[in-house]
């Protein structure tokens, strides 16, 4: 399965990577941004997984309709910077530089760089357990980043940006601003260095947590059973989430993937089903206004709240 991958970021890494490398007098880079062009195809290969999945349920049980389209289309083009330009070359040509370095520092003091292999032995071996153990360590920190940017004064006029869509569809996930998910993809690296979750493991999981965050937007009458929606974010579980009486600090089910956190801070709400979305408080520009006007509107509230402060 993973051999077409390979050979479409080989094919990308030589005919368009390297020679703009080359151009840029970055030529340097050559080894790592094949690294990112990898982590790229994947990222296209998750969205044409993800409208594969997601577009059939939304046409089959909607929870709303919308003659006019037009906001949702501004969503696709967050989720193609998301998924294919932004993260991926803030992960490899941050993330990988920071542990590189962190892991040399670590080994010239003589300690052994932490991982939780090491702090565990029993998961030597066991590739598939780890890779789920981290999912749930990068999920349960993803938690308190979620909660914090709700909670915190500063913090909500950025994060607003994702809240004001009256339109959800699954392309919501990543409709952020520019600086929250910079400060998001910093949350997520801090976290990564710190349990050693290696380079390339650490763009992987972030796409599988991905999927599933895209999953949980969809504009679909959706959820998981009593059981299901205990273990797992359903789009009905998430929906209350976007809800207007949920905006801001009066929200509830911050979780991303995983609802079990909800339910042990007491943020779970599974009475809430399919209500309006939207942020009341936000400008119009934020919920209807194009990428660049949405990110402008967002910057000027996120200054207004801090001259306020």
């Amino acid at each position: 399965m993973i051999d077409p991958f390979l050979l479409i970021s080989g094919w990308l890494q030589e005919h368009v990577v390297i020679p703009l490398l080359w151009q840029l007098g970055m030529i340097e880079y050559d080894e790592i941004s094949f690294s990112w062009t990898q982590f790229a195809v994947y990222g296209v290969a998750q969205i044409v997984l993800t409208a594969a999945i997601c577009w059939p349920l939304e046409k089959w049980r909607p929870v709303e309709i919308w003659a006019d389209r037009r906001p949702v289309r501004v969503d696709v083009l967050y989720t193609f910077i998301a998924r294919i330009g932004l993260f991926p070359l803030l992960t490899f040509f941050i993330f990988n530089a920071l542990q590189t370095n962190l892991t040399a520092w670590v080994t010239d003091q003589g300690w052994t760089p932490p991982t939780l292999e090491s702090a565990f032995p029993w998961l030597m071996g066991r590739p598939a357990v780890t890779f789920v153990i981290y999912m749930l360590v990068l999920d349960f920190a993803d938690y308190w980043r979620h909660r914090l940017s709700h909670n915190l004064r500063w913090w909500w006029p950025l994060h607003s940006l994702h809240h004001a869509q009256r339109q959800m569809t699954f392309w919501c996930d990543a409709r952020n601003h520019l600086l929250d998910d910079l400060i998001t993809i910093f949350w997520f690296g801090a976290v990564g260095l710190l349990i050693g979750l290696p380079p390339l493991q650490f763009p992987l999981i972030v796409l599988a947590l991905g999927f599933l965050q895209s999953l949980s937007h969809v504009n679909a009458r959706l959820n998981f059973g009593w059981l299901g929606e205990r273990i797992l974010v359903s789009p009905r579980f998430h929906r209350a989430h976007h809800g207007i009486l949920a905006a801001g600090q009066r929200s509830c089910n911050y979780g991303s993937v995983f609802s079990l956190w909800d339910q042990l801070f007491g943020t779970a709400d599974f009475a809430r089903a399919y209500a309006p979305t939207g942020d009341p408080s936000a400008n119009e520009k934020l919920a209807t206004g194009n990428y660049l006007e949405q990110q402008w509107m967002g910057l000027r509230r996120f200054a207004a709240t801090i001259a306020r402060a």
